[in-house]
C-alpha cells in the first residue's frame, strides 16, 4: 500500500504504534514501527462499524 497518506493514532505510545490511512472506499491500518510489512484493509462501512463497536465497548475483556 503505498501512495497513501499515513496518520499516526493519537493513542500512539511506545509500545502501540498505530497508523491509518483513509480513501474514499478503504481504511488500512499498519504497525507503524513495521512501515515495510503488512497492512489490513477495510471497507469504510466495516471500519465505521469497528469504531462504533469499540465505542460501544463491545470488545471490553
Amino acid at each position: 500500500m503505498t501512495e497513501l497518506n499515513w496518520r499516526k493514532s493519537s493513542y500512539t505510545d511506545q509500545y502501540n504504534c498505530v497508523e491509518v490511512a483513509m480513501t474514499p472506499d478503504t481504511t488500512a491500518v499498519r504497525d507503524s514501527k513495521n512501515r515495510d510489512g503488512d497492512a489490513l484493509a477495510f471497507t469504510t462501512q466495516h471500519w465505521h462499524s469497528f469504531l462504533s463497536a469499540i465505542k460501544a465497548d463491545h470488545y471490553r475483556h
